[in-house]
């Protein structure tokens, strides 16, 4: 029987070989990966219209190092299945995407981030090698020693320049439970004079924060400790996020804390009331609640109940943190949606793919994340996607693809290095066997 190394090596050439081929018969691809995919849907998406390559086999963790912290994993290795075998080890991904069917390879093309993202960036910044087969049917290995240029540009890619077949990145040490206080503030300013003396006495493991109202603000701090006097469990019948306006402190299994937002998929079951009575949570939530389950039937409703005209807003926004209390006291004003996520996250370096004029108005290396899922956008005069949008490129933030997105081509290079992206392009998918980003994501109206 073949090791798992040489499966996997089996597999690569398989999918070399399928774009090789495609790529003959000049053919359009996408990725099929398997599972639900984390993409909102929207009406008259052209995006999986294309050939699929399958690469849903690449779904395994090939090696952890205890002794080095480092793990290797296929793209298609969901991080619930991921922190499972690390776990087991006493080891953490430093940075967990919080949905449990998040993959290894979607936490790379989307840049995903998270509460230890204060200190270390996103989990793409804790990765050191990338496995790619381009558009020709190359194979490349790509770190900041070897192709670095190319390296860079992979994470936030989406999947357009190569397919990533696996992942080599850093792990962290992990005690069982982790202990969460909740500081609540009752002003904008004392919550941000809260987050950065958090953030800038680094001796906590974790640091987000959700907004109930613009008066309950409450940062989240964790540690990861060894002994917990008690265990709270928020997978079925108990609501986490409404726990930190209720709470003033709570313990968790570390992987409970993971994956703390997934029963409700964030908030998800808001927009569906009876979903968070807890009668209602008790008969039938091991069919609904959960990420995977309220993303499934989200798209099978979506398809039985005729898209909306505009699907409900669902976008994270990076907005420098010189320019947060401005985006704040706008989103009080015009969005006032509620709960609102907030996550800090430390950029390394200037990412490759941000145009040059972007980062040197952004001038700063803290971002924050305001995650807004579940707007109601059906007023007939204001869509507040694209107020959003707008709002977050006036004060020189960036913003996920994975929704609805309004760029016009002039605007959308004015976020993301045409230059870079076309360099890399050249040299991983000379022939455009994958969608060009902005082609990819313009949106369909």
């Amino acid at each position: 029987m073949a090791s798992r190394s040489e499966s996997h090596q089996q597999i690569v050439e398989r999918i070399a070989a399928d774009v090789r081929e495609l790529r003959s018969h000049g053919v359009p691809v996408h990725i099929y990966k398997g599972g639900e995919h984390h993409f909102v849907p929207l009406p008259g998406d052209a995006r999986f219209r294309s050939r699929p390559i399958d690469i849903s086999a690449l779904d395994h963790v090939l090696s952890i190092d205890r002794e080095q912290r480092l793990a290797v994993a296929e793209p298609g290795v969901s991080f619930a299945r991921l922190i499972e075998q690390t776990l087991a080890q006493g080891l953490l991904p430093i940075v967990v995407p919080e949905l449990e069917g998040i993959t290894v390879g979607g936490a790379v093309a989307g840049c995903s981030v998270e509460s230890m993202s204060y200190k270390y960036g996103g989990f793409h910044d804790t990765c050191v090698e990338y496995e790619i087969v381009g558009g020709d049917g190359t194979v490349h290995r790509c770190s900041r020693e070897n192709e670095a240029d190319l390296f860079e540009m992979i994470h936030g890619s989406y999947g357009t320049l190569g397919i990533l077949t696996s992942v080599t990145f850093r792990l962290t040490e992990a005690k069982p439970y982790v202990q969460l206080e909740y500081r609540t503030s009752r002003t904008f300013e004392a919550f941000e004079a809260d987050m950065r003396a958090q953030m800038a006495a680094a001796d906590v493991d974790f640091i987000d924060g959700i907004v109930h109202g613009p008066d309950q603000l409450v940062l989240c701090v964790g540690r990861f400790v060894d002994q917990a006097p008690y265990l709270s469990n928020y997978r079925w019948t108990r609501i986490y996020y409404r726990s930190t306006g209720e709470r003033s402190e709570d313990y968790l299994t570390t992987r409970d804390y993971c994956f703390r937002y997934d029963t409700e998929c964030h908030w998800l079951t808001k927009t569906v009331p009876p979903l968070e009575w807890r009668p209602v949570r008790f008969a039938v939530g091991k069919l609904f609640l959960g990420s995977t389950n309220l993303i499934r039937w989200s798209r099978r409703l979506a398809r039985v109940l005729g898209m909306k005209k505009r699907p409900d807003v669902v976008v994270d926004v990076f907005i420098p943190s010189r320019r947060f209390r401005d985006f704040f006291e706008w989103y009080v004003a015009e969005f006032a949606f509620y709960p609102l996520w907030i996550v800090p996250y430390r950029m390394p370096q200037p990412y490759p793919w941000l145009c040059d004029e972007l980062v040197t108005r952004q001038n700063d290396e803290l971002f924050i994340d305001c995650a807004v899922y579940g707007k109601v956008n059906n007023h007939p005069e204001v869509d507040y996607s694209e107020l959003l949008e707008r709002k977050t490129h006036e004060l020189d933030g960036i913003k996920t693809l994975i929704s609805r997105n309004h760029y016009t081509r002039e605007s959308f290079w004015e976020v993301y290095s045409r230059p870079n992206y076309d360099a890399a392009k050249a040299k991983l998918d000379p022939h455009g066997v994958f969608p060009n980003l902005f082609e990819k994501f313009h949106r369909v109206s």
